[in-house]
């Protein structure tokens, strides 16, 4: 299977439909982005690296950053840490505040707003915000196997001028004492993760230990046990599109996470990491084409975990 031949073929069919959707322009820097960009990477498992188009240019991976903050808190916090956020699909909004009401504080899963701010509430145990913000760039440059990934300060700073709701959010859940440090700590740390700033190439290298059962055929690193990799796919699969995830298990049939800053992150376990990217949004907040471009990947390769 030509892999390159598959996403320039890709790559090429997409281009007509460059601009497609609407940016994330209630976050003020991400709307000066122009969405007329597609960028996509494929690293395999036995470890070649695949991309076309603006694959080498770096994006706010937003939500997607919940995947690894996620699998950080499981090492510090293990098991326990499903006593405070559930692992069921929401059906609502990410940012919706009406199911934490019903729920006494407790957020369906940890890729909605909510259950991504009481998972950083845990990692921050024993540190301060910029302690946390340093431990997960690192966990980053070490899933990547690259230290020049950073955080963009003035994204960062962008969605704390504007995060509202966010700020809504974690008040009302530390009102039912599911956030334990002050607010504000929580959500500083919160909108820098968010803030990741990272290429497809690099996206595709961090998620990698997710397509090898825990391990980065990289570097060697074993990352999480092969339990916990499946399990972490699980939740990307049934909840990691907010209310599209099950449109995109049925169009697509790949664990994926994707974020407001027009990328995805999507695993093809046992095969590759594949992350793409572009701009433009869908009605529910997912990247319009790199949805489409997951969707005929897929397909051409008979990746989807339900069969070819």
């Amino acid at each position: 299977m030509d892999l390159q031949a598959i996403i320039d073929d890709i790559t090429a069919e997409l281009s007509p439909r460059l601009g497609e959707g609407n940016v994330a322009d209630y976050i003020p820097e991400l709307a000066k982005i122009d969405p007329k960009q597609f960028g996509i990477a494929i690293t395999t498992v036995d470890g070649n690296t695949y991309q076309a188009g603006n694959a080498g240019t770096a994006f706010s991976v937003q939500s997607i950053s919940k995947v690894f903050m996620l699998t950080l808190a499981l090492g510090k916090a293990g098991e326990s840490m499903w006593k405070r956020v559930g692992r069921e699909p929401s059906g609502s909004a990410f940012n919706s505040i009406v199911q934490l009401e019903h729920e006494n504080g407790i957020p369906r899963n940890p890729f909605i707003n909510a259950g991504a701010i009481v998972v950083t509430d845990m990692v921050l145990a024993g540190h301060q915000p910029r302690e946390a913000i340093g431990e997960f760039l690192r966990f980053i440059h070490y899933l990547a196997n690259d230290d020049t990934i950073s955080i963009d300060r003035r994204v960062a700073k962008s969605e704390q001028k504007t995060g509202f709701r966010n700020i809504a959010l974690a008040n009302f859940m530390r009102g039912f004492d599911n956030i334990k440090h002050p607010v504000e700590m929580v959500l500083g740390t919160y909108f820098h993760q968010c803030a990741l700033s990272m290429n497809c190439v690099q996206l595709a290298n961090a998620g990698l230990f997710l397509a090898n059962r825990g391990t980065n055929p990289l570097t060697g690193f074993s990352v999480v046990s092969a339990r916990r990799a499946r399990r972490i796919n699980a939740l990307m699969l049934t909840c990691g599109h907010y209310d599209g995830s099950g449109e995109f298990a049925y169009r697509v049939g790949l664990p994926g996470k994707s974020g407001v800053g027009g990328g995805i992150l999507a695993i093809a376990p046992g095969k590759a990491s594949i992350a793409v990217w572009s701009p433009g949004l869908n009605e529910v907040g997912n990247s319009k084409l790199g949805s489409v471009a997951l969707e005929v990947l897929a397909a051409r390769t008979g990746w989807s975990v339900f069969g070819p």
